[in-house]
């Protein structure tokens, strides 16, 4: 059995490899729930969602997030009201967290709710919420960038303003008194590897090993020698998707494959690069982490594939 933490589209990516070299039921997939929001009364969860779309083959090629063949008239009526319509949300995509937050009223749990979801779209990988507790990621923005001092949630960060204003603090309200579930600790400690998805180490990994239980887990891992593959996000120093380079960068960490290295010191023993960043390799080993390099584009076909089979040893 092998467990992934994921965060949105890298990991969805990594994991539709990964089917295709080992059974899906051998797959658990750890995933970020800390840039989760609450709009319009809604309990949304855009990396579990983004995972499960993909998974079930209905991810929007398009938009790359929300499902295929969308329309968005209630989000249009909703513009013309004057309501919040920054976070577009399909009229296909809003069933999903209209059933998310009736069953949250209900008294089921995030993970609960997730099992439903990913049997309901027909996903045969165990899809698990990092925890049931309420954690969100909060981005500190730099004032003098954005005009005057501001701390914002992660969606307002990521989509309201396009992740274009400089970054001086990430943090995971709640993640210091939340509990992850057994089915998360018992998937990490029996996993024959656990693999860090290319995923933004900052805001997507980050809440994840925020939570004490999984930071130990895979921490105790590490020093059992056991595996603990990761894969670097970036290529030739840049963010595949979305603003990981920039991120690190801001928070005075190195945008590289010895970056990516540091970023997960004490946690890894493997990390998989691009074979731009071969000439890093190198110095990525002289930190004690074992350096695998290969294409990592998963745009490309079979490359997901073959990452899979490098991270599980296969």
């Amino acid at each position: 059995m092998f467990a992934v933490l994921c965060g949105g589209v890298g990991a969805a990516r990594f994991l539709l490899g990964a089917k295709e070299v080992c059974e899906a039921d051998q797959l658990k997939a750890v995933v970020n729930c800390g840039d989760d929001i609450v709009l319009h009364g809604l309990h949304i969860s855009p990396d579990i969602d983004t995972i499960i779309y993909t998974l079930s083959g209905e991810i929007n090629p398009i938009t790359g997030w929300g499902l295929r063949e969308e329309t968005w008239q209630a989000m249009g009526n909703l513009a013309k009201l004057g309501g919040k319509a920054w976070f577009n949300l399909g009229d296909k995509d809003l069933a999903t967290h209209l059933f998310r937050t009736e069953l949250l009223a209900q008294g089921a749990t995030l993970t609960q709710i997730t099992a439903a979801l990913a049997e309901a779209f027909g996903v045969e990988i165990a899809v698990l919420p990092m925890s049931d507790d309420r954690i969100e990621t909060r981005v500190l923005l730099d004032e003098t960038a954005l005009g005057e001092s501001g701390e914002v949630g992660f969606q307002e960060y990521f989509v309201k303003l396009q992740h274009n204003v400089p970054v001086k603090q990430v943090r995971f309200d709640g993640a210091s008194s939340a509990e992850t579930s057994p089915q998360v600790v018992t998937a990490l400690k029996e996993a024959e590897v656990v693999v860090i998805a290319p995923s933004n180490p900052v805001v997507s990994i980050g809440p994840l090993l925020a939570l004490e239980e999984i930071r130990q887990a895979v921490s105790k891992r590490f020093s059992q020698g056991r595996p603990v593959v990761a894969i670097s996000p970036l290529i030739g120093g840049r963010a595949v998707k979305g603003p990981a380079d920039r991120l690190l960068s801001e928070l005075g960490a190195e945008p590289s494959s010895v970056g990516i290295a540091k970023w997960y010191e004490d946690l890894i023993d493997t990390l998989i690069i691009d074979q731009a960043d071969s000439h890093e390799a190198e110095a990525v080993e002289a930190l004690g982490v074992r350096c695998v390099v290969t294409a990592t584009d998963m745009s490309q076909p079979g490359v997901a594939a073959d990452i899979a089979k490098l991270a599980f040893g296969l």
